[in-house]
């Protein structure tokens, strides 16, 4: 099992609009349903107002590769040139 801690820095300003993005366009639905994902859940910093986490954890390294080919992970990643400043992603094997 391999746990993912994605955390985004927004760009300022920009958490809350990022987010109902991500929700408008089902792309937290799309991944909590891929073959392979156990949990794929976002959380907003209660000491950051753009921060968010976004915890994933996937069966196997093969799960994450098919989730990298997603349309909803492409989007993502368009998304996150408008929204976001850094990311930083911690990878845990369980």
């Amino acid at each position: 099992m391999i746990v993912l801690n994605v955390t985004y820095k927004c760009h300022p300003g920009k958490r809350s609009e990022f987010l109902s993005t991500i929700k408008n366009e089902n792309i937290d639905v799309a991944g909590r349903a891929e073959a392979g994902n156990v949990k794929y859940d976002y959380y907003v910093s209660a000491e950051d107002a753009d921060e968010i986490l976004l915890l994933e954890k996937w069966k196997d390294a093969e799960a994450i590769e098919r989730h990298r080919e997603t349309a909803h992970f492409k989007r993502l990643g368009e998304l996150k040139a408008d929204f976001v400043a850094d990311t930083v992603i911690e990878r845990y094997e369980v």
